[in-house]
């Protein structure tokens, strides 16, 4: 195996990219190759959410925000991290441990007074529509690396969820400035650390082997093919 082999597996990866093209996915974790990603405001809009949940000065002072103030179900607790990172002990497959450890930021990271946690994902969507179940391995992979910590002591999580504002409609005027009124939504995600399993030993088989085969609705090695076929001998 290559030297540049990624040892940090993202729990984003588990999600979107592997259900895209397993030849990309790859590529990336064997050989860091990964094709330009342009997302515009994406991460300034994620920020501006989370950070609203997370004053650092109402921290130190004693005052975090509590769970109550985002949505009414979700369970009450209060705010203790934002864009904090996790990394776990390198994931075990059939009892021996593989070259790739649990490395990601989550967004929220919550309290509970019973002394458990819970790992809030912020989304920004179009329309209010639930997509915990595609989401569950991304969730279930930050609890796993809180509960199996490189180092440090291990936090139990008893709560997973998205957290999401949805458009509504345009708010405002020219004197005071124009925005976007947006609607909160909260979705549990269920805890399942046996189907996060299975994900992971999929993941860890598939960059073990071959170079798989391009997925055929893959639009990068469309393009790498196409092109390749007009300007190779040119």
């Amino acid at each position: 195996m290559t030297e540049n082999r990624r040892t940090n597996l993202s729990p984003s990866a588990l999600t979107f990219a592997w259900d895209n093209c397993h030849r990309c996915l790859w590529l990336e974790y064997n050989h860091q190759i990964t094709a330009p990603n342009n997302m515009p405001l994406v991460a300034e809009l994620a920020d501006m959410q989370e950070s609203y949940f997370f004053d650092a000065k109402g921290l130190a002072a004693g005052t975090p925000t509590l769970t109550s103030s985002m949505h009414p179900s979700i369970p009450l607790g209060k705010v203790i991290s934002h864009g904090g990172w996790v990394l776990s002990k390198p994931i075990q497959i059939d009892g021996s441990d593989s070259h790739l450890s649990i490395r990601g930021k989550y967004d929220l990271l919550i309290e509970f007074e019973n002394g458990t946690y819970g790992i809030i994902d912020c989304k920004m969507q179009a329309n209010s529509k639930d997509k915990s179940d595609f989401y569950q391995p991304q969730l279930e992979a930050y609890a796993y690396a809180l509960e199996n910590p490189a180092k440090g002591e291990p936090k139990q999580v008893s709560v997973l969820g998205i957290y999401s504002w949805s458009l509504d409609k345009p708010w405002g005027d020219v004197n005071f400035g124009f925005g976007y009124r947006v609607q909160s939504n909260w979705y549990p995600v269920e805890r399942n650390p046996i189907r996060l399993e299975e994900r992971l030993t999929n993941f860890i088989e598939m960059v073990n082997g071959p170079i798989p085969e391009a997925k055929s609705s893959c639009k990068q090695c469309g393009y790498i093919s196409s092109r390749a076929a007009i300007t190779q001998g040119n």
